[in-house]
């Protein structure tokens, strides 16, 4: 399997080089050069299995020949034995004709970790392979960062230094990525917001000469591995609530478009899905640009949903890449337009977009209303982001198919918002109840590249 930039001149690559190594050296996202195909029979045969199986057979011919039939295996087995619910995904009906996908039992309780816990064990045999060291930079607007710690922390092989938005994340969040202990982990509140973290992130990767001196390597939502682990969910679902035989639909919270851009990569796979929605917040530039307004930064307003508060979707450039027809050169034009405030996408293209996706978008006291009725109707207490994926998904429904909203995070992330909400607190888990009592271990940044890499080279370890 090989893997080709978005943006068309940056070295083809394979699946191990493309996960180390996150964002292309021509400032573009790695892709699949071709996209393998499960038969109808096939996903069939998915049915009953667990999901550690479908992962495997969903997965395998992506990753080609880095890692064997075996070692691949067990690297499934580690990355997902220490998730709190036998079935991974488990699926809860709302109503009828809608499901909730509960992608919170992982050991950060958000869906990061399907995606983190995998990158962080084949991270680990393949450097351990060739006896190397990287060092992993990240920038999160809540989740990916503790996944990316949780999933790090304590290995032999791997530095990582996670940027956050200062004072614009939940207290759960932030403590999940300060608490940790760990020699090897550094949490970095930065000044600015999500958008600010994302973009000193890439000007690294395009400092060559700093991302080769110190090894950079990426687990955001550019990587592709991070892709890829999300793709395993959809068919999980799917084929429990009847695929191949019917069509299922899927609504998703996002932000970065990475999760979405999975379920598409399912769909390319075989998989029979109808309707692909994507659900914002009031950050809406995704909702505005899938309705023909194009893409056009605004200014990011702080919400109750914060992992959403995003005005650059990273991962949208894959989708646009396939839908300008895999031309490189028109997608490093549209890049070089968003450094100047945004674009306009072509009427072909948006045609392309519209036959895989729609969108709908919620509101605060939208989002907050849809937590208290949730609970009401169908005794499920909502963190505010997946209440985001409720609210659109109501609104998108069709008689006949099956709904699927994914549930991106545990209610206990993000107490305040939910509590307010519900009248509720919700409790962390059991195996979390400490974290309030942790010390925290946290270095203030500023929204500055040559600070930021200064800090780094100096707390690298030796």
């Amino acid at each position: 399997m090989r893997y080709i930039s978005t943006r068309g001149t940056a070295p083809v690559l394979n699946f191990e080089e493309a996960m180390l190594s996150g964002l292309a050296r021509d400032g573009g996202l790695y892709v699949p050069e071709t996209i393998p195909q499960l038969t109808p029979d096939q996903i069939a045969a998915l049915e009953g299995r667990s999901y550690e199986e479908i992962a495997y057979t969903v997965m395998r011919t992506f990753v080609g020949d880095v890692f064997s039939d075996d070692e691949f295996r067990g690297i499934i087995a580690r990355a997902y034995e220490g998730f709190g619910h036998a079935a991974r995904a488990p699926l809860k009906q709302l109503d009828q004709g809608h499901f909730l996908l509960e992608l919170f039992h992982g050991p950060t309780l958000a869906f990061k970790d399907f995606a983190m816990q995998l990158i962080g064990q084949m991270f680990q045999t393949a450097l351990g392979r060739k006896g190397e060291r990287v060092t992993i930079v990240g920038a999160t607007s809540g989740d990916t960062g503790s996944a990316a710690i949780e999933a790090f922390r304590g290995l032999d092989n791997v530095d990582v230094f996670i940027l956050y938005p200062h004072g614009r994340i939940s207290e759960v969040q932030r403590r999940q990525m300060t608490t940790p202990s760990e020699a090897n982990v550094h949490a970095l509140a930065m000044d600015g917001d999500f958008d600010d973290c994302q973009a000193r992130l890439k000007d690294m990767f395009n400092d060559f000469e700093f991302r080769d001196s110190v090894r950079l390597a990426g687990v955001n939502s550019i990587n592709w591995g991070r892709v890829l682990a999300q793709v395993v969910y959809y068919f999980s679902a799917a084929v429990s609530l009847g695929a191949p035989s019917r069509a299922i639909s899927f609504t998703v919270p996002t932000g970065n478009f990475g999760d979405i851009f999975a379920g598409y990569i399912a769909k390319q796979m075989g998989l029979p899905i109808d309707k692909l929605v994507v659900a914002t917040n009031q950050n809406d530039i995704l909702h505005r640009c899938l309705s023909g307004k194009g893409y056009h930064k605004g200014e990011t307003v702080p919400s109750i949903s914060p992992s959403m508060d995003i005005q650059v979707s990273s991962n949208f450039e894959r989708a646009l890449f396939d839908a300008y027809d895999r031309e490189g050169p028109a997608i490093l034009q549209l890049m070089d337009e968003l450094k100047h405030g945004g674009f306009e996408v072509s009427q072909g293209a948006m045609q392309v977009l519209q036959s895989h996706y729609s969108s709908g978008r919620a509101s605060e006291e939208e989002t907050s209303a849809t937590i208290a009725e949730t609970l009401k109707t169908s005794a499920e207490l909502l963190c505010p982001h997946s209440a985001v994926g409720v609210k659109v998904a109501n609104e998108q429904r069709v008689a006949g198919t099956p709904m699927v909203t994914l549930a991106t995070a545990h209610p206990a992330k993000f107490p305040a918002a939910v509590e307010a909400a519900s009248g509720i607190h919700p409790p962390l888990p059991a195996r979390m109840a400490d974290l309030y009592d942790k010390e925290e271990r946290v270095t203030r940044v500023p929204n500055d590249l040559v600070a930021l890499k200064e800090h780094i080279r100096r707390h690298l370890t030796a």
